[in-house]
């Protein structure tokens, strides 16, 4: 009886974490490819997932209907889910990171600063609890690309310790 207990708080924990995640569609793309009969069409969707606590995922699918390429966006996003260190809203030190030919910069900033960034980088930082950073998109205009550098960038972050 102990044991059934104890599995059902764990499943209704668990069921609160995937709740606790809010989820933004950064892109959809239609594309198409041809076959010997025509033209076939799909749907590309880039999703970024995040808690606003420091966890933040990101995926791209694509499914011939909208709503079935976002699920398995969010799903890919939610197994690819990373911690990002902040420290007073913001992140530790000034990073750089280039994904393709996508270049990223992010900088620590003060409190009530906010987000100054791009609509790509944007998403990515909201949704990782991010209130205040500067941000600078260089290279590429591809929004992919760009969410995909900022993602490796609040990944190579560390937590560093002061004094």
């Amino acid at each position: 009886m102990v044991q059934q207990e104890e599995t059902k708080e764990g499943l209704e924990s668990e069921a609160k974490k995937e709740e606790d995640f809010e989820e933004k569609i950064v892109q959809i793309q239609r594309v198409t490819y041809v076959v010997a009969g025509g033209k076939r069409m799909r749907f590309q969707v880039l999703v970024v997932v995040g808690d606003r606590k420091g966890t933040v995922g990101v995926g791209v699918a694509k499914a011939t209907e909208i709503p079935e390429a976002v699920q398995k966006a969010v799903s890919r996003a939610k197994n690819r889910m990373i911690e990002v260190p902040l420290r007073n809203g913001t992140i530790p030190y000034e990073v750089r990171q280039k994904y393709g030919s996508a270049f990223v910069l992010l900088k620590p900033a003060s409190p009530g600063t906010g987000i100054i960034a791009g609509g790509a980088v944007r998403a990515v930082v909201e949704l990782a609890g991010i209130t205040d950073i500067l941000s600078k998109i260089l290279g590429s205009k591809n929004k992919i690309n760009n969410v995909y550098a900022t993602y490796k960038a609040l990944e190579r972050l560390k937590n560093v310790k002061i004094g």
